[in-house]
This record gives C-alpha cells, sequence and structure tokens, in this order.
C-alpha cells in the first residue's frame, strides 16, 4: 500500500492512537516557521550515523513529501479509491495563503542557488486525469521563479516526426539541463495510460514500457538530475464540478474540449492504469507522490513545499567567486 507520512494505515487500535497523535504534530507543523530541511537531515544521520546527500547516485536521500501527500513506496500496490482527495494536510485556507507565499520564497532564493551553482537539475512532473489541475498548480507553485532557469513542457498528441522515434525520445529532448528547474506538464507516463485505455499500441509494448521508464528515470538520476513526480488527485465529483464551471463561465470556455466529456466515460479504466503505473514506476531515486487535489489551495501548499523541501535537501550553493574581489574598484 501507498503510505501517508511514513503510515500504512494498518495495525491495532494502540497503532492507530499513535498514528493519529503522529498526525496531530504533523499538522501542527504547517504552522511553525517555515520547514528546513536541517532538521530532518539530524534526523537521519542520528538514525544511520551517515550525512544524507544528494549526489548524483542511484539512491538519492530525498525528504519526505510534505503532510497530506501519499508517497507510494515502491513495489507495493496502489489503489486510489482509497486516498481522500479532500485531505488538507492539517491546513485551513487561511494558513494555507501565507503558506503559499513561504513555500514560494523558498523556491525562489533555492532556485538561484541551483542555477547559480550549474551542478545538478530538478525535473518535476504531473500527471493527472483531465481537470486535475496541472496547469493551475504550475501557475500558482512556481509564481515568482526567474523563468531563465525554468521550463515548462506541455506533452500533447506526439508528431509525425515523434512518431518516427523511440517512445521516450522526446521527453528526453525536454530533460532539464544542469542548474535548470525542468516542469513536465503530462509526461513519459502518457506512453502507459492514454495509449494503454485507448488500446493504441498491443499490451506487449505498453508492458515493456514501465521497465524502459525505470531505467530512463535511473539515467537521469545518475546524471545528476533528482526527480519529483506528483499525481494530482481529484474524485470523479470534482471533475464534473469543474467541467460544468468551464461551461457556465464564458471566460473558460476556451478551456472546454467536447473530448473531456469522452474521457470522462473511462474514468473506470483510467484509475486502473494511474494505479499501476503509481506502483510500477515508484523507485527508491524517483518516488510517486499521490497529492489530494479536490481542495486547490491545500494542493499548491503541498507541491510547494515538497518541491522547496527537495530543493533546500541538493544543498545548492553560490559558487565561488572567480578571483579574489577583495580592493576591487569600480571606476568613475
Amino acid at each position: 500500500m501507498a503510505r501517508k507520512n511514513g503510515k500504512d494505515g494498518s495495525g491495532s487500535a494502540s497503532d492507530k492512537a499513535a498514528d493519529k497523535a503522529a498526525e496531530t504534530k504533523s499538522q501542527a507543523g504547517w504552522r511553525d516557521h517555515p520547514p528546513s530541511f536541517a532538521g530532518w537531515a539530524r534526523a537521519a544521520i542520528a538514525g544511520s550515523g551517515t550525512a544524507p546527500s544528494l549526489s548524483p547516485h542511484l539512491h538519492p536521500v530525498l525528504p519526505p513529501a510534505a503532510p497530506g501527500i501519499v508517497t507510494v513506496e515502491p513495489g507495493q500496490s496502489v489503489d486510489l479509491a482509497a486516498i481522500d482527495p479532500d485531505a488538507t494536510g492539517g491546513l485551513d485556507k487561511a494558513e494555507a495563503k501565507a503558506a503559499l507565499e513561504a513555500e514560494r520564497a523558498r523556491i525562489k532564493a533555492l532556485q538561484e542557488k541551483l542555477y547559480a551553482e550549474h551542478r545538478h537539475a530538478l525535473l518535476v512532473v504531473f500527471q493527472a486525469i483531465d481537470t486535475g489541475g496541472k496547469d493551475g498548480t504550475i501557475r500558482n507553485v512556481l509564481e515568482g521563479v526567474n523563468p531563465q532557469g525554468c521550463r515548462v513542457w506541455s506533452f500533447k498528441v506526439p508528431s509525425a516526426q515523434e512518431l518516427d522515434q523511440d517512445f521516450l525520445w522526446r521527453y528526453h529532448l525536454r530533460t532539464p539541463g544542469r542548474g535548470l528547474i525542468g516542469v513536465f506538464n503530462r509526461s513519459h507516463y502518457e506512453d502507459v495510460l492514454v495509449v494503454r485505455v485507448k488500446g493504441l499500441v498491443p499490451e506487449e509494448t505498453w508492458r515493456e514500457r514501465y521497465g524502459l521508464i525505470n531505467d530512463f528515470e535511473r539515467l537521469l538520476t545518475l546524471s545528476g538530475t533528482v526527480i519529483l513526480k506528483f499525481f494530482l488527485h481529484i474524485s470523479k465529483d470534482e471533475q464534473k464540478e469543474r467541467l460544468e464551471a468551464r461551461l457556465a463561465d464564458p471566460a473558460k470556455h476556451w478551456k472546454f474540449d467536447p473530448a473531456d466529456l469522452v474521457e470522462r466515460k473511462s474514468w473506470d479504466a483510467y484509475q486502473t492504469v494511474f494505479n499501476d503505473a503509481l506502483a510500477r514506476c515508484s523507485t527508491p531515486y524517483a518516488p510517486w507522490h499521490v497529492v489530494p487535489a479536490n481542495r486547490k489551495w491545500a494542493r499548491n501548499v503541498m507541491v510547494a513545499r515538497t518541491i522547496a523541501d527537495t530543493l533546500e535537501a541538493m544543498d545548492p550553493r553560490f559558487p565561488e567567486p572567480r578571483m579574489a574581489l577583495e580592493g576591487i574598484k569600480v571606476p568613475d
């Protein structure tokens, strides 16, 4: 099963009481100062005797996801129906506004160091069913980030040229270089999701792709790219409300696509393929994070905090000056 804040949801009454106490404590963390990786690092060092590192190797030590997010344990099954899409991680809407501002400030400051250091990269992957909120999350979480150091790519139906290549070719072209944050709005997972639901390739083809995706992400990790994968989890009722909102507001008519109604008929099929992709492709170096996304304000903070914590764990630093600067004067 997937884990939520380090718990699997099973156990005795005493275990459940302990889980509840831990959850309360975790939720209180939102109300403290903006979180720091330092506290988590100290705990990891105390438990293992070694310092956490995010050097480019197969098993980088990643910080826990924000409260409310369900992280998929590698090798475990996933049941999205058992995950509450209304969860907020203990935040209320009033707290969320200030919390989001704090996390944006952290991301902005750390992104500047990542860009200047030019040593590692961060790839943030977003997947969701239609109306799941990928665009809104990216817009709200990365507001204020210097576009010089951030690239967002949206993957639609592949072109004729892309179809002539291997299925990962177009995604590899868009992975971030050193110093950059890359964002995939939909991603290489489309090739085990929509192609499977629509029967675009035979089973022996899509079944092989899970392993190829894991190898692809392993290659990126070994090359110095840290990967964060978010699945934005909404309910079927919430999707209905969002589609109706697009129909009711003339300013949102451009967003409405009749094809979304066709895709909605395949809701159950998509839940099945999402479950499989999350389970088969959650690895120690690139785990999947399921984000409860019915409440947009909570979704944004959860994602922002996880990105900020991960950047802090990467520990980017401004490089040393190229020469001694003492005594240098700028001429009039």
